[in-house]
């Protein structure tokens, strides 16, 4: 079906690397999905036999640093096929896309300790990671906050301890990213760290799984005086929110790009079901009130896609990206939530089961407004940031 959502004018040397992860996705990915969704084992068998496809075919790990063995992919260039791949949640694992933010997170402020055991091992896909802030009891949207400590320990160690939530993947992963208050004392500007934990240290714990609207990948965990070595701080001593930053923007353009590629996905369906859905009198596309749910989701698309990629470009160009970010985070997830509404609205009672993915993509639309801050965060931020410019 002809794209005619408004996708920007793809560089030609990563038009058909696109259009291959396009294809990867739709053939290999989306089939898997109920299994890939459903977790266990065999969630992880299907899993590396992906990943055991991607790798064959060339289209492992291309935004990762061609250093440790990735493809190298310049952001303006992935941003591509980022959106191809995001079409479905399990694309960038399939892939080895998955890693980027933890693997440049240790590649640029890691200690060559922490650089040399886990960066290429992270880039193959042998190890996994994942990022703990979000703390039960704390607003996700003030970090000062932040109840988690780590003191210095014996032989230059520092003991871990506090709970964290809503923490991707933590279930399966080999190390986690915590943000803990190393100086200082509650609500101080300063004395925050970052300090990578292996999972399997004495004194972590997963507490639980965190269903969002019944789908799992959200994790409790438990941090009770884990011991992490020295060498383990991320970046400077107190200075964790000048990494962590880099990191969220960066990781909020990325998944700004996988919702566009899924809210793509809706609209592909809502337009296929609108056409080839007939009742006695016609087609639904007949219909006034489908075609405005066609029209209003083609304006959300064409009107967001445009955001998304000046965020991409002023990041690429090294600027200061921080009300691009916040609008194209907002616009995004807005548009996938809308659209996928839409298609639903379009299919009617078989847009509820489990025979499409548009209960996938709602629920993904919805919790976008949450996850990675919430609409009110970016709106207050960016406006503040206009306001002060003037």
């Amino acid at each position: 079906m002809e794209d005619i959502t408004g996708a920007p004018q793809c560089p030609a040397d990563t038009a058909e690397l696109r259009d291959r992860v396009a294809a990867f996705v739709r053939d290999r990915v989306v089939p898997h999905e109920p299994a890939l969704d459903a977790g266990g084992p065999e969630a992880a068998a299907v899993l590396q036999a992906l990943q055991a496809e991607a790798k064959a075919e060339g289209l492992w790990a291309l935004p990762l640093p061609s250093e440790l063995g990735g493809r190298g992919l310049p952001l303006r260039s992935y941003a591509h096929v980022a959106e191809a791949e995001g079409a479905s949640d399990h694309g960038p694992a399939a892939l080895g896309s998955a890693p980027l933010l933890d693997t440049l997170m240790l590649w640029r402020h890691g200690s060559p300790g922490v650089r040399d055991r886990y960066a290429e091992r992270l880039v193959t896909g042998e190890l996994r990671a994942c990022y703990a802030m979000t703390e039960p009891e704390t607003p996700g949207t003030d970090p000062f906050l932040t109840a988690t400590r780590a003191e210095p320990g014996e032989h230059g160690t520092w003991r871990v301890s506090g709970r964290k939530w809503f923490t991707s993947g933590a279930s399966d992963a080999d190390l986690v990213t915590v943000l803990a208050r190393t100086d200082g004392e509650p609500a101080d500007r300063e004395g925050l760290s970052l300090l990578l934990v292996p999972t399997g240290s004495p004194g972590f714990r997963v507490v639980r799984e965190l269903p969002v609207f019944g789908a799992g990948g959200q994790w409790e965990i438990a941090l009770d005086e884990v011991v992490v070595d020295g060498d383990h701080l991320i970046g400077e001593r107190g200075k964790a929110l000048a990494v962590a930053g880099e990191r969220l923007q960066l990781g909020r353009t990325l998944r700004c790009l996988r919702w566009l590629g899924q809210a793509r996905r809706a609209f592909d369906l809502m337009r296929e079901r609108a056409v080839t859905r007939t009742r006695s009198r016609g087609p639904l596309g007949d219909l006034q009130l489908v075609q405005r749910h066609v029209f209003e989701s083609l304006l959300a698309l064409r009107t967001t896609r445009p955001l998304v990629y000046e965020a991409v470009a002023r990041l690429d160009a090294g600027l200061d990206a921080h009300v691009e970010v916040g609008l194209a985070k907002v616009a995004a997830a807005r548009a996938l939530q809308q659209v996928a509404d839409a298609a639903i609205q379009v299919y009617g009672a078989a847009g509820l089961g489990p025979d499409t993915a548009l209960p996938a993509l709602f629920r993904t639309g919805r919790a976008a407004r949450i996850l990675d801050g919430p609409d009110e965060l970016h709106i207050t931020a960016v406006a503040r940031r206009v306001l002060r410019s003037t």
